[in-house]
């Protein structure tokens, strides 16, 4: 036999830290506190884009910043239900707000895991819906799904991480 397979160190690795199935419940801080120092996203207790920052671009015109803005400060990484439906009702506000012309811009505007979480406020508002909601849901899904395929949507229906 090969000396080399004589050898035993490679029993100490533990494979099981490579299994994509295997599911690790994490603090829940852990994900919250780093990216609330970088900038990246809302505090652990914060309730994600708040009337006070979103009507006022609404109210100018600026659909685009509004856009960014709700799903920039959304609040995934909180387990508050309050917060996610404040932020739910905010999102779904701006994005009732456009026009059916400038849905395809703000779209285009997203990266991939910015489709990713426009597709997850879509489904949630599909969930609750309210006067005409679904429709313009609709026109929002259908061009979600053009950008971003279906791996979209099979990203955020397996998703463990909600809005």
């Amino acid at each position: 036999m090969a000396r080399s397979s004589l050898s035993s160190r490679f029993r100490r690795l533990d494979i099981d830290q490579f299994d994509e199935n295997r599911f690790v419940e994490e603090p829940d801080g852990a994900d919250a506190g780093t990216e609330a120092g970088s900038g990246a996203g809302p505090a652990e207790g914060d309730g994600g884009p708040g009337p006070e920052l979103l009507d006022p671009l609404c109210r100018t015109g600026d659909m685009l910043r509004a856009f960014h803005a709700a799903l920039q400060n959304s609040p995934t990484n909180t387990k508050n239900p309050a917060a996610k439906e404040r932020a739910q009702e905010m999102v779904l506000k701006v994005l009732t707000s456009f026009k059916g012309s400038e849905i395809e811009q703000a779209v285009n505007s997203l990266d991939s895991s910015g489709i990713d979480l426009l597709m997850k406020y879509i489904y949630k508002g599909f969930e609750k819906p309210t006067e005409n909601s679904s429709a313009i849901l609709l026109q929002w899904h259908e061009k979600a799904l053009a950008v971003g395929g279906l791996g979209s949507i099979v990203r955020v229906l397996t998703a463990r991480k909600t809005v």
